[in-house]
């Protein structure tokens, strides 16, 4: 009987294009407290973490937890309101809805989400392009630590009966990429997302790659053991 494989994909700068509302969203909650957002690059930063922590990492040293609460909350509020916007775009990647659809026509191969968006915010995601039934396990932030801790991860694996060797974690930034080394688990980064390409490598990433093409092609060689011709 052939092994389950384990595709495991983060979300937000890996899938799918969300930095401007991110950005949108965070300047607003800042605003709503009398403060001044930080630069763009710390608000992409910490895309990834659970928005608490993100919050965290981002306000002014000393602030106290009340204030933070309310930035997360305000946070919250401003994203949904901008998804309501009849202008509001989040694309995918280019050459991610081609790369999934390869992926799960493909024999004993299960595909994940790990994510720090919340489940509310998944399933617009997964609405929006008609992805309900494509996902055999999804983790959002709702019911995990933030990562990098590898609970995500550990309850993919359970919930698919796959083996931690049969895992791969895909992402965009060094918390995917920590998290996948810490469950054990096969790491690949992708750069077209928001950490920067050394940063990947330098967190432990067995492979960076550049576009979807090179993705799969990582993904023969570390994951299904089988090279191109």
């Amino acid at each position: 009987m052939t092994a389950v494989k384990l595709v495991i994909f983060d979300c937000d700068g890996t899938l799918v294009d969300s930095q401007h509302v991110i950005v949108a969203a965070m300047q607003g909650a800042f605003a709503s407290e009398g403060l001044i957002a930080p630069p763009r690059d710390r608000i992409v930063g910490v895309v990834g973490l659970s928005l608490d922590i993100a919050v965290a990492r981002l306000v002014p040293e000393g602030t106290d937890f009340e204030r933070v609460d309310r930035l997360a909350e305000a946070y919250k509020a401003a994203f949904g309101e901008l998804r309501r916007r009849p202008d509001h775009v989040e694309p995918l990647f280019a050459g991610v809805r081609e790369t999934l659809a390869k992926l799960a026509a493909r024999d004993g191969v299960l595909l994940g989400l790990a994510t720090g968006k919340s489940r509310r915010g998944v399933d617009a995601v997964l609405e929006r392009e008609g992805w309900g039934d494509l996902f055999a396990t999804i983790q959002t932030a709702d019911t995990h630590p933030s990562k990098p801790h590898p609970s995500m991860i550990y309850a993919a694996i359970d919930e698919t009966a796959a083996e931690t060797p049969d895992t791969v974690m895909i992402g965009d930034t060094t918390f995917d990429i920590e998290m996948a080394r810490e469950a054990g688990t096969s790491a690949i980064g992708v750069s077209w997302g928001y950490h920067p390409e050394d940063a990947l490598r330098a967190a432990g990433a067995h492979h960076v790659s550049a576009d979807c093409a090179e993705l799969e092609q990582a993904l023969d060689r570390i994951v299904f053991h089988r090279e191109r011709a």
